[in-house]
């Protein structure tokens, strides 16, 4: 039943979708964290560009962000991402733009762990004499990141899914091979529900995990 798979390598493709995954993972919540900080930052004009950034980028269908990033970045204004190889460009070309798409969803995801934080506790650390940046990392994020472990799963099993998207610009991940697959065998059905399966297997663990972990670890208030 299973003959046709020979001369593919699915493994390789999802492990591709995996690192797809970890990379983008990595820097949505990094940029994210950025970004919720300027949302509640007191100056204006932070505020204002983290306000702007997250309203227009949730807005615009992820795969025009990640042709953008291919055609505007790497064809328009020759952007190689530190490298001549074409495959590993178009790598970090579709990381880059699930970065910038999801650390939108990260941001206020974060923000509304911040937002559970008691006011009080700002205003305690502003009285002895914390700056801003060190009541936020010091007080306020290391409690909203625990508030919000449950939300921020959900992004990441969202993100998981999304990195099909990056088979638009030539990534070789799982739905780039399952469409070459569909292409040149007959067994249309079997081939989408061996793919199905195996998303399943890397994003149902993963919800799991951590909504125990955001259950252990959440603020009693």
């Amino acid at each position: 039943m299973f003959d046709f798979l020979e001369g593919y390598d699915v493994l390789g493709a999802f492990w591709m979708t995996v690192k797809l995954t970890a990379l983008s993972a990595v820097g949505s919540l990094i940029w994210g964290t950025l970004l919720a900080a300027m949302r509640v930052s007191p100056v204006p004009l932070l505020r204002g560009f983290g306000t702007v950034y997250v309203n227009v980028v949730r807005n615009i269908p992820l795969t025009v962000i990640i042709l953008f990033s291919s055609l505007g970045l790497a064809d328009i204004f020759g952007a190689t991402m530190g490298t001549g190889d074409f495959k590993v460009q178009g790598f970090r070309l579709a990381v880059l733009g699930l970065v910038a798409y999801t650390a939108a969803f990260v941001c206020e995801a974060v923000r509304s762990g911040i937002n559970t934080v008691p006011m009080g506790q700002a205003e305690a650390a502003r009285a002895i004499g914390l700056s801003f940046r060190q009541t936020l990392t010091l007080v306020v994020l290391p409690q909203a990141f625990r508030s919000v472990i449950g939300p921020l799963a959900n992004v990441l099993i969202a993100l998981t899914k999304n990195t099909t998207v990056a088979a638009a610009i030539g990534v070789a991940e799982a739905a780039y091979l399952m469409k070459t697959m569909i292409e040149n065998e007959a067994q249309t059905l079997l081939i989408g529900a061996i793919f199905a399966f195996g998303f399943v297997v890397l994003t149902l663990p993963t919800g799991l995990l951590l909504g125990r972990l955001g259950k252990r670890l959440a603020v009693k208030r």
